[in-house]
């Protein structure tokens, strides 16, 4: 990966991002599954976030991200939550009935930098291996 470069770092980082639906629900299916893959693209590029993969599963998403210094890694997640679920929640505004307590996601997630064991390669081809089996029949 080559360095990236803003006005005042360069820098060179990839995170893994994996979270879950409120109550690990198996909602991300057919439409919404493909709509949140979209969203999270979007918003990748409105804040200068760049996506390496992302699959998203029935009951989590995994993403394979690098983004500025700027940010920081609880920053990224919000964004990527918060805007992805109030879009959700317009598109599809019966997967409130699904989800009591009006959250889409999850609070918590979980984060890892690739680096010398756990290598940008291996989580790509973990991710790339996971998205395999995530053939699902359209439910919205």
């Amino acid at each position: 990966m080559p360095l990236k470069r803003t006005s005042h770092a360069v820098y060179e980082t990839k995170y893994h991002l994996v979270w879950c639906p409120k109550y690990r629900k198996k909602i991300l299916k057919g439409y919404i599954q493909e709509r949140v893959k979209e969203i999270f693209y979007r918003i990748s590029d409105e804040f200068g976030f760049e996506i390496d993969r992302c699959e998203v599963a029935e009951d989590h998403v995994h993403i394979l991200l690098t983004f500025p210094p700027r940010y920081s890694i609880s920053r990224v997640v919000g964004i990527l939550k918060s805007i992805s679920a109030s879009e959700i929640f317009k598109e599809f505004p019966r997967v409130r009935k699904y989800l009591w307590g009006g959250k889409l996601w999850e609070q918590g997630y979980f984060v890892r930098t690739a680096g010398d064991k756990v290598t940008e390669e291996i989580i790509r081809r973990y991710i790339e291996e996971h998205s395999d089996s995530l053939e699902q029949p359209r439910m919205w």
